[in-house]
């Protein structure tokens, strides 16, 4: 099967397209036959290996254990391990599994459901990473309730574009921050109220806010706290920016260390964990109308390396997509 890989570490330029051998589904796994894989600042991470941290985590510390990149994906199941009872050969799926950027790839049953029937697969490929890390970050980490206000910074990207419909799913009212070029991507997604960040700053403390989502991963945390009310929450959703060591997870640190100090619940999400509950729910929200991905653009797999890039620029509308 053709697949995106890497012996080493580095750029995108790394990455080569290769022929390599079809996995078999182990015990509880299922091969997918991919159809569609997204793109996010996680492939980046693991492709460059960095921070460093990385790959203290088990990722390989001289070189990439995995060659394979890639996470989201849609497609269909071609096969299924022992143990597996909740699908078939011939199922539509979306989810995660490690090495998405390639024709087959297998998956654990738990990390998959059914494809929401209204989508695409280039637009259920979008949704996996990005959604959950935006329905855990709002619903368990910033314990959302409805008629609280909520301030989402990054609000056009992948996670950004999803944490606002959710929220506003919650019944929040939900303010959004983001560039000129996504405003009106903001507001069509359910914004009450949107923010240029060129031209206004957020969390210069003049408004306060219940919860405060913070996807952009660049601001010091006594800038956020000036947008949090005295007992509201900030979640942390990432770990871009920081040092070459621990990366922008060094904030997240700084939180935990801080919140039992304050009135204010500051929380780090640096890592989802997905599970199969979590995609079901985000597939009834899809087919009900209430949420929906936004697909900037769409890649052959030869042009993997151009997409990353394309998304570590840090323009992107919503989510990049990957054809397979």
């Amino acid at each position: 099967m053709k697949a995106m890989t890497h012996a080493t570490y580095g750029p995108p330029s790394v990455l080569r397209l290769e022929d390599i051998p079809r996995p078999v589904p182990g015990s509880g796994e299922v091969l997918v036959r991919i159809e569609a894989a997204g793109v996010d600042p996680g492939v980046w991470h693991l492709m460059a290996g960095m921070p460093y941290l990385i790959r203290a985590m088990g990722f390989g510390l001289r070189a990439p254990k995995d060659r394979v990149r890639g996470q989201d994906l849609a497609g269909r199941v071609e096969a299924v391990g022992p143990d597996v009872t909740r699908f078939a050969p011939g199922d539509e799926v979306y989810g995660t599994c490690d090495g998405s950027f390639a024709e087959y790839a297998c998956a654990k049953e738990e990390n998959l459901a059914r494809k929401p029937a209204n989508l695409t697969f280039e637009e259920a490929a979008a949704v996996p990473v990005s959604a959950v890390t935006a329905l855990q970050a709002v619903r368990n980490a910033g314990r959302l309730k409805a008629g609280q206000s909520v301030l989402v910074i990054g609000a056009g990207g992948g996670t950004g574009h999803f944490a606002v419909q959710l929220a506003k799913s919650f019944g929040a009212h939900v303010t959004g921050v983001c560039s000129t070029a996504k405003a009106d991507l903001v507001r069509s997604l359910g914004a009450d109220e949107v923010i240029d960040y060129t031209r206004e700053d957020a969390t210069d403390g003049t408004r306060r806010y219940d919860l405060v989502l913070d996807t952009a991963g660049n601001r010091p945390l006594p800038v956020l706290r000036r947008a949090l009310t005295p007992g509201g929450t900030l979640v942390i959703v990432g770990g871009e920016g920081g040092g070459d060591w621990i990366g922008g997870n060094g904030r997240q640190l700084r939180a935990l260390v801080l919140s039992p100090f304050t009135g204010q619940r500051l929380r780090g999400l640096a890592v989802m964990n997905l599970h199969h509950d979590d995609l079901s729910f985000l597939a009834e929200l899809i087919e009900g109308g209430t949420v929906r991905p936004v697909v900037d653009r769409t890649y052959p797999l030869a042009d993997v390396p151009e997409a990353i890039t394309y998304l570590m620029d840090g323009h992107v509308r919503g989510k990049v997509v990957v054809r397979i």
